[in-house]
């Protein structure tokens, strides 16, 4: 096909954009409206692994020292701790170091002036990779000589993995859902536009032009329209994601829980955005008059 008649079809489908304005608005209002629900479910979820993961970090093992090991026995057991798979890193405690923590949780110091750095012992701090690991990890832990006891949170570790399980499917599924749900209103509603346009295309049909003619304009008019809502919905996202993160950082939860940026994710936003408003502007607009071309 030569250039000129390509130029021409897709000059027709941006004055498609504009003789049907209110069927385009709708168009791109739907479109708008189904990623920025779909986006908000995607965020929401992010944010919650993102919260769920400080606390699995904040989730230590503690690993006392026998009393019998010297400090220098007791600190060369660090490569052992560490040459175990899900250990993460390890902090070396000693007894001192171990008192004036717990002292420093009192305001009243003159409490421990008569305590002394034996009563407690030398320890470990160890961050592991994966919690839901944590019980072996226990396990290897208690198996290294030199290690009299091993503190660490089953309970707490598996509550937090279920939580982590349990927000992970029901996002995946609701993300899934307003994807198809998305994508059926929107098609249907480039559908609605077409129908209106039903009569241009059997006149186009019965003067000779092939399907692949008739269907070009509607194609780049879908794309444009599809695009258009991808970049809206992106700014509209983004302005009521900076509003709600603003909220919640100068609120009460700001002191417990942090917001992931949005510049940390605004460049995947942006390209699932795009990509989703071209697909469904493609494939919503090549379907919908598919129909309306057997005549």
């Amino acid at each position: 096909m030569k250039s000129t008649k390509i130029g021409y079809l897709i000059n027709e489908g941006f004055k498609s954009i504009l003789t049907h304005g209110f069927m385009s608005f709708a168009t791109v209002t739907i479109v708008v409206a189904c990623l920025v629900i779909m986006g908000s479910f995607t965020l929401i979820a992010v944010n919650i692994d993102g919260i769920l993961d400080t606390l699995e970090d904040e989730n230590q093992v503690i690993a006392y020292v026998e009393e019998t090991l010297s400090r220098d026995g007791a600190q060369a057991l660090q490569a052992d701790i560490e040459y175990i798979t899900n250990v993460s890193s390890c902090e070396f405690i000693t007894r001192e170091q171990a008192m004036e923590e717990f002292a420093s949780q009192y305001e009243d110091q003159t409490l421990f002036q008569d305590v002394e750095a034996s009563v407690f012992r030398d320890r470990y701090v160890i961050y592991l990779n994966d919690i839901a690991l944590m019980e072996q990890t226990k396990g290897q832990l208690e198996d290294i000589q030199g290690l009299a006891d091993v503190n660490a949170h089953l309970e707490v570790a598996e509550g937090m993995v279920t939580v982590r399980n349990v927000v992970s499917a029901v996002s995946m599924i609701l993300i899934v859902v307003l994807v198809i749900v998305s994508i059926f209103i929107m098609t249907n509603t480039v559908k609605l536009a077409t129908f209106s346009r039903r009569e241009e295309i059997a006149i186009m049909k019965m003067v000779g032009a092939s399907n692949w003619f008739i269907r070009f304009p509607f194609v780049v008019e879908g794309i444009v329209l599809g695009l258009l809502g991808g970049i809206l919905a992106f700014f509209l996202e983004w302005g009521i994601y900076d509003i709600v993160a603003n909220k919640v950082m100068t609120g009460m939860m700001g002191n417990i829980m942090s917001v992931v940026p949005f510049a940390s994710v605004s460049t995947v936003v942006l390209l699932v955005y795009l990509a989703v408003g071209l697909v469904v502007g493609t494939f919503g607009s090549s379907i919908a008059i598919r129909n309306y071309l057997r005549v």
